[in-house]
């Protein structure tokens, strides 16, 4: 990553990485399984908006910590709808979506 971002910035944009990348997987692991909530549909939402956010962190947009208080909020919600289910790539969906959430509010001021 570049010098030109500071270590929060830097944090915060590998964590909604990571909960993409991490989202996808969940949503691979569940397509077409039975769930009684959101999961999988809220790990596509989730995906797409860290990787929007990690992008304006980067570029240095003048929305990013708006998006960083969005992204934090979905992530709580994919997380809370991943961690009821008992499967491993669904837990470790939950995890990075509560890492992702505590970075991006950190970033949102």
């Amino acid at each position: 990553m570049s010098d030109h971002l500071d270590q929060r910035a830097k944090d915060c944009i590998a964590a909604c990485n990571d909960c993409a990348t991490e989202c996808g997987h969940c949503f691979s692991l569940m397509a077409g399984k039975a769930s009684t909530n959101a999961c999988p549909a809220c790990c596509i939402e989730c995906a797409a908006i860290c990787r929007l956010c990690a992008d304006a962190i980067a570029r240095h947009s003048p929305f990013a910590k708006q998006l960083c208080k969005l992204c934090a909020d979905v992530s709580d919600w994919c997380a809370k709808e991943c961690g009821t289910h008992d499967m491993e790539g669904c837990k470790r969906c939950a995890e990075s979506c509560r890492r992702c959430a505590e970075t991006c509010r950190k970033m949102a001021g």
